[in-house]
């Protein structure tokens, strides 16, 4: 064999080795740092996260709450103060994407906000889901005036009356471009029902979010 061509062969080899090891290197190694109060979300580069549930999140609350504090009376008959009682009955995600562990996440920062307006008090949800098994009653059968008064009474049973019913519904659109690039748009969207006077109140909030894949990462996907 000629020499130069074994030894080009032979460099090809070794420099073919080296990228191999380097980028199995890179691959296999995992780091994490902690983030501050004043550090952004990170952006999750294949599904919904942080960045996008918790603005989505507050500004619903906010502008929900904020609608029905005018008609909100702080004070009881007796003179002593009074908060509304929301029951949040259940998050239903009709999205493209599973929520995963985001799931309780969202749960937990509605709860949290809406307890921290100090006008409204959230039901723990213990309660809530222990008086639809005893009712036998699932989220949607609540819109049935029978259903609401047997779920009504469990619930004052257990010395948990409400005033309002709260639903959340996460849902989703994608607009393609073209193979590699998409938008996805998230809408969560909060419904607050009077239960004695049956008028409901909505609000819908939403993110749009871009997703892309450069060459180099479709080629990795296929090597």
């Amino acid at each position: 064999m000629d020499r130069r061509r074994f030894l080009s062969g032979f460099g090809k080899l070794a420099l073919g080795g080296w990228v191999a090891q380097t980028l199995g290197c890179a691959r296999g190694k995992q780091y994490a740092h902690v983030l501050n109060d004043s550090d952004k979300d990170m952006v999750g580069s294949h599904t919904a996260g942080a960045e996008t549930w918790e603005p989505l999140i507050d500004q619903s609350v906010a502008k929900l709450l904020g609608r029905q504090m005018t008609d909100v009376k702080m004070v009881s008959h007796d003179g002593s103060p009074c908060k509304k009682r929301v029951c949040f009955v259940g998050l239903e995600n009709k999205s493209i994407e599973e929520l995963g562990d985001f799931g309780e996440q969202i749960y937990e920062k509605i709860d949290t906000a809406i307890n921290e307006s100090e006008v409204f008090e959230v039901i723990n949800r213990r309660f809530v889901q222990s008086g639809l098994r005893k009712c036998q009653l699932r989220p949607d059968d609540l819109y049935d005036p029978a259903s609401l008064r047997m779920f009504t009474a469990a619930m004052e049973k257990d010395q948990q009356p409400f005033d309002y019913l709260l639903y959340a519904k996460i849902t989703s659109g994608t607009t393609k471009s073209n193979k590699r690039d998409y938008q996805r748009d998230y809408l969560l969207t909060m419904e607050l029902v009077d239960v004695v006077t049956g008028h409901a109140d909505k609000d819908s909030q939403q993110l749009r979010k871009g997703y892309h894949k450069s060459v180099i990462g479709k080629l990795k996907n296929y090597g």
